[in-house]
This record gives C-alpha cells, structure tokens and sequence, in this order.
C-alpha cells in the first residue's frame, strides 16, 4: 500500500468515525435522536471543513449547527455574537447539557480581568470547546494575539444579518469581522447564520465576509406551529388584550408596542388587572432592562410589554404568545417578533392589532427624512397594510413576502383559514389590473392603476392623458378597497411583481403575460373591513396542540423546574424544556436509563438533573396508583430495549431475519429499521451468515464499496447512484448495517 492510499483509508476512517460521532453527540450531548430540517447537511458541511452561510428562521436550530459540530471538531470555536445576554444565556444552555462549565465561556465587558483569565487558561488548557465573543472584543490587539496561539476550529458569526446596511438591525463594528479572521491567520471555515433572507442582505453577508463560494442553506419560512391572526384594534383594545391574557394562566408572552409611553401604560395596566408584567425600551437603563429580561426568562413574570428592542437573540423557546398592541413598520419586522413564539414547536399564537389611522402616524414620522428613505419606508408600511387586510391566508402571504411559494389552500393554523370568506370569480378583475399595468408601459404604482380604472380624473392622470387610455374607468362599479385586493391576490398568484428597488412600480410577470394569451379561472376573496370591525368577533387562541400529557403532573414538574432553576441561578427552559416535560407527563419515567429516552434528554442531562424529578414522578405514579405505559405494550421503553435484546440474540444464533419479523409481529422493513437502530447506537452485530445467503458476492462488494466513497448514507442516493434496476432497496440496507457495524462498531 503506498504513502496516498494509506492517507485516503486515514481520511475515510476519520470520516467515518465523525459519521458516527455525529448521531452519538446529537443523543448524549443534546438528548435528540433525529434532526430537524438542514441541521445534518449544515453540520455535515462545517464538519467537512466548507464555509457556510445559513438563513434558517426562528426556532429552526440554528444554535445546534454550530455547537454540535464545535463538540466534535478538535480546537475551540469562536461564536460572535451582538448580545451579552444572549452570550450568557447561550453558555448557561449548553453547560446544562452535561457536567463541565468549562466547555463554554464568554468574553466580554462584562467579565474581570481575573474572569478573563480563568477563561484563556481552560482554552489554553484544551478544555474549551465553545468561546463566544463580542464583535467589539475580537477587535482588541491583545485578544488577537491570544487567538492566535490556540486551534480555532472554525469561526460561527450569529445574527449575521448585522453586517447588511440593507438589515433591519446593522452594527458597524461587525463589517471590520473579516479583516480580524485574516489577522488571526487560522485558515479555518466560517458558519454564517442569520433568520433574515431578503436577497438583498444575504448577498451583503457573503460578499463583506468573503464568502461568496460557501454553501447556502435555506430553509423554509414557514412555521406551522404559529397561529396568525389581525383584529380590528377598536377603542376597548387593552380591555380585550387583558381578557386574552387572563385566560392563558401560566403561559409566557410578549406585547409589543411602537413608543415607550405605550409600553409604560400598558404594564401598569397589566399589573392592576392582576398579571404579573414588566416594560422593556431603551429608555431603562442597563440594569433595569437586564433585571426584567432575566425575570421573564426566569419565569418571575409572565408578559413583557416590549419596543422591538426587545427580543434579538431571546433564547426563551416556550413564549405561548406574541400580541402586537400596534402593527409593526414592516412584515420583516412582524416575522421575526411574532417567531419568538413556540420556538420548541409547541403553542404558539401571534395576535395583531390593526387601525389605519396608526399607519398614517407611522407615515407622518417619516416626515423630514430624505426622499428616498421615505418611498423605501412608505413601501414597507404598505406590505404591512396589505398583509392585515388582506383575507387571503396569511401564512400564503407571509411567504410570499420571503419569496417562498406555500402551495395548501388552506393553512388550517390562521384566522383567514379557519374563517374564510367566501371566493368569487376574478378572471376578468385580474385581466382588467394585467391591461392597465400595460397600457402605462408597467411604470406606475398600485394606487395609479386604480385611479386609472375606477375613471379618476387627478392632476396626475391628466398630466399623462391616462384618461385618454381604453381601460380609464372600467372598473368604477367597484370601489378602491376592491381594486387593491385584487392587486395583493394577482401578486401573490405571481403574475404581476412589484419592482422593490423602483419604489414598487408594478410590472408583468412571465406567468401574467401567459394569463393575458390565454385567461383561466382566478378565485379571489373581498378583503376585511377593519372600518366597520362589527363582522369580526374577538379572537381566541388557537393554534394550541391538544397534548394528552398527565395535565396535573406536568404542572407539578413545571413547579420543580422553577425551583431548581432559581438555585441554579438558570432560566428553567436550560433545565428541560417545555417537550421534555411533556413526554415525562405521558411516559412517567422512574429510572435513569427510561429518562434517557423521554425527548431531548441526553445521559449528561438525565444526570444532572434527573434524580429530583424522577423522585416527583415515582411519588406521583404511586400515590395516584397511574399504570405507566412503560410498564405496557404501548410505547413502551422497556419492551421496545427488550425486543432490541430478542434481536441481538436471535441473529447470535443466526436465526433467519424474516423468523424474527415473524416471531415478533413486525414486517420485514421495520425489522430492518430496529436493527438499524441497534447499529446506529453502537452495538456491532454479524449479519453475514443471512448476506451470504441472500445477496449476490458482486453485489456485495460493491455496495461495501460504494459506503465507503459515499459523501451519505443516503439510501435514495444509493439506489439512484448504483441503478435501482440492479439493486434492491433491502440489500442496499443491509449491506450498509454491515458496513456501519464492521467499520463503526
């Protein structure tokens, strides 16, 4: 064997071994046993050494593409992030995931000197795995040096979409982030993340960080958990508000507001009806501001009345509502603050409040501003309006704005779905909107196309003889409201765009030109009428997933976990979090080995936190005489690990694979996913004696072959790669179970 071969098997021997390593850290470390959406290929890609950039929104995992990946690679990595809050609560969450606090650290202003040196020491010492930095600390001279002399494994940059001038939330000192990576010198990959994706800011993102050949990731905007819904904001809106809260006992929330007074009153308001409530704005100072934070992510409080500066990078995922008391400026805006609920995929309801008369306030600030940051401002105010009055799904019109296209009918999960109006016929209204965006060569806006229809003889159409064009008043049987839904609803079926870099001018899509040769049916809806509110009925919250958790033994542990967390000093989501209890309240775990199994509890929580919470439980089952479904056939732990001990043993005594399918009542596919399993979790077991019997020699060696050049163990992109005529789906898998038990186990 010469010098390259022996590097290559070296090289595929480690991959291998990361492959592994990989689903072992996801369950030990993190107590997950699957993935969720991009999370492997991201971490696959950072694995392999690849600049990455990830527009992810929130609750998607962003924080598991860096950490899981910071576990297993040799070095430290260095995470920047924009907030010293979000620092620590970030360290706090992932030392909570085992016993060592000095996996994790934070440099910054808030450290020190001694702090500060405690901290270089365990990197130094090769205890670190994590080190999150402000972008100003990077920046110093004698932190360079520093990082310089240790092996940095990668660098991640959070909130990415702090570089663009072009975000909603631009920090200046985090475009100088390159030329410092240079200066370090180490020639590692960087993770770029951010929950913001206009095409704009991501191009802004990759070009400042020199990274314009790094592998995007993007993922869907869509969260199905999240319920949306627009009300008429009417004069008793604080009165309504106040209901709603009441009747969520126990829950966390966020109101936002757009001025300080607002949220100052609205606080007070709360907290004379009985509701445990703080404000939060920049005109608090520091410590206030950070003593409110904590006591909400502590569960001290129950509802945190917010400007938007509240919220970036709040690591809390069990928020069950988000309400805003006013309409944010823009739908960028109202994306993210309305994501910061049922970030754990659980209960999450997004109420907004709506009234013109705040838009047209909103519009009168804009005053003084150049010209064109007011027609760019003016624009986004106008997508807001659109949005809230528009009875099309919102979910639809959400993605849409992201440039995503949603494809149900009925999203099921907002107040437009649940309470459609009913549709009417649009082919000749969409034709109408089509012929006149034409007839003024596509170089107006939406309100002068409805002027031109509805036969309105202004200044500016007689300026242009507009009213001289064959479609001048075509449409006057309708009124204003009408044309502009039709216009929102003939965007959104993609056959006109609106040109955001030309203040919004409309034009034809490829897809409208087509509608126009050959028309086809277009249904439409009428939009709400937020003037005359009497047609809506108060809101309710929906979107809650009906859990057939024990309800009194989830409180209970909810209680525990507030106990534990005040003397840990510890927000109680890094304790478990809000799924975790949930599965304890249906599985009633009384061993350690059971609670590993319960939903995103790995060994190192389950022994740190584990033993209180499993005596609340065996105290609990005992008293109320429960018959736990570990101790049945249903989801049971117990017999699921027995049945894995009736396999093993089975195939020991090379017993035929369809002898055992037969003998526990599962079909041949299921077999093969619990052996699978077994591999996956490390045991080695010796299928050949069935192999040798069932699956061609060539074959054999090929597939064997062909695992262990393969980028995945993708089973889709095995059978498309080797020719699914030749090889079959069951011996692609088993021969993949050997290879994993021979070269993993």
């Amino acid at each position: 064997m010469n010098k390259n071969t022996k590097i290559i098997t070296s090289q595929k021997m480690t991959a291998k071994k990361d492959e592994f390593k990989l689903f072992e850290t996801l369950k030990k470390v993190f107590g997950y046993s699957s993935f969720k959406g991009n999370q492997e290929a991201i971490i696959r890609n950072v694995l392999a050494n690849k600049d990455t950039f990830v527009i992810m929104p929130t609750g998607g995992g962003k924080s598991l593409c860096y950490q899981l990946p910071a576990m297993i690679k040799p070095g430290t990595a260095i995470i920047v992030s924009p907030l010293i809050a979000l620092m620590k609560n970030q360290v706090d969450s992932i030392r909570s995931f085992g016993t060592d606090n000095d996996v994790a650290h934070f440099m910054n202003s808030s450290l020190t000197k001694q702090e500060i040196t405690q901290v270089k020491q365990d990197i130094t010492d090769g205890k670190t795995k994590l080190l999150y930095v402000a972008p100003e600390t990077i920046t110093k001279e004698e932190n360079i040096e520093f990082l310089q002399g240790i092996t940095i494994s990668f660098y991640a940059i959070d909130e990415a979409h702090c570089i663009s001038e072009w975000g909603h939330d631009f920090r200046p000192e985090y475009r100088r982030l390159r030329p410092i990576i240079d200066a370090i010198g180490q020639k590692v990959p960087v993770i770029a993340l951010t929950a913001t994706a206009t095409p704009k800011v991501q191009q802004d993102i990759q070009k400042n960080l020199n990274m314009m050949d790094a592998s995007v990731f993007l993922s869907s905007f869509n969260r199905p958990n999240l319920y949306y819904e627009v009300r008429a904001k009417t004069k008793n809106v604080t009165k309504d508000i106040i209901k709603y809260i009441k009747g969520q006992p126990g829950k966390s929330g966020i109101v936002y507001c757009l001025s300080r007074k607002k949220v100052e009153e609205l606080a007070e308001s709360f907290v004379v009806n009985g509701i445990k409530a703080l404000p939060y704005h920049a005109g608090l100072d520091a410590a206030t501001r950070r003593q409110n934070q904590d006591k909400f992510l502590m569960e001290e409080v129950e509802v945190i009345v917010a400007t938007i500066a509240f919220g970036m990078g709040i690591d809390k995922p069990d928020v069950r509502f988000v309400i805003h008391y006013d309409m944010p400026k823009s739908l960028e805006g109202y994306y993210q603050e309305t994501g910061r609920s049922g970030r754990d995929d659980g209960e999450g309801n997004c109420i907004a409040f709506y009234s013109y008369d705040d838009i047209q306030k909103l519009e009168k600030f804009l005053k003084g501003k150049p010209v064109a940051e007011q027609e760019i401002a003016k624009q986004l105010l106008m997508e807001t309006v659109s949005y809230s009055e528009s009875s099309v799904c919102r979910r639809k019109q959400l993605l849409h704005y992201f440039g995503e296209i949603y494809t149900e009918e009925n999203c099921q999960n907002c107040d437009n779905c649940m309470h459609p109006k009913k549709k009417f016929e649009g082919k000749q209204y969409v034709q109408l909107v089509l012929e006149t965006v034409l007839a003024v060569k596509q170089q107006f806006k939406n309100k002068h196309i409805i002027n031109i229809i509805l036969g309105k003889n202004t200044a500016t159409i007689k300026s242009y003889k507009h009213n001289k064009l064959g479609v001048f008043g075509k449409g006057s049987d309708r009124d204003e409201k009408f044309w502009n839904a039709v216009i929102r609803q003939t965007l959104i079926e993609r056959l006109l765009t609106k040109d955001i870099e030309n203040y919004g001018l409309l034009k034809i899509s490829p897809e409208g030109t087509q509608f126009l040769k050959q028309p086809y049916s277009v249904m439409l809806v009428d939009d709400h009428d937020f003037e005359n509110p009497e047609e809506e009925e108060l809101f309710e919250a929906l979107g809650a997933k009906s859990s057939t958790a024990d309800k009194t033994l989830f409180s209970l542990l909810k209680d525990l976990r507030k106990e534990i967390a005040r003397k840990e000093k510890l927000p109680p989501f890094v304790i478990f979090q809000d799924p975790s209890l949930e599965d304890m309240a249906i599985q009633y775990p009384v061993t350690v080995d059971e609670l590993k199994q319960i939903t995103g509890v790995g060994s190192g929580k389950a022994l740190k936190y584990g033993k209180p919470f499993l005596e609340l439980i065996k105290e609990y089952v005992e008293e109320n005489e429960i018959i736990r479904p570990m101790d049945m056939v249903v989801k049971s732990v117990i017999n699921k690990s027995g049945l894995k001990v009736y396999i093993i043993q089975s195939i020991d005594r090379k017993i035929a694979l369809e002898d055992i399918a037969l003998a526990k009542n599962l079909n041949f596919d299921e077999l093969l996913a619990e052996i699978e399993s077994i591999v996956g979790s490390g045991t080695r077991i010796d299928l050949n004696y069935y192999i040798e019997e069932f699956i061609d020699p060539y074959h054999q060696e090929e597939i064997f072959e062909y695992f262990r050049k393969a980028e995945s163990d993708s089973i889709t992109e095995a059978l498309k790669e080797m020719g699914e005529d030749e090889y079959t789906e069951e011996e692609i898998r088993l021969m993949r179970i050997k290879f994993m038990s021979e070269l993993g186990n």
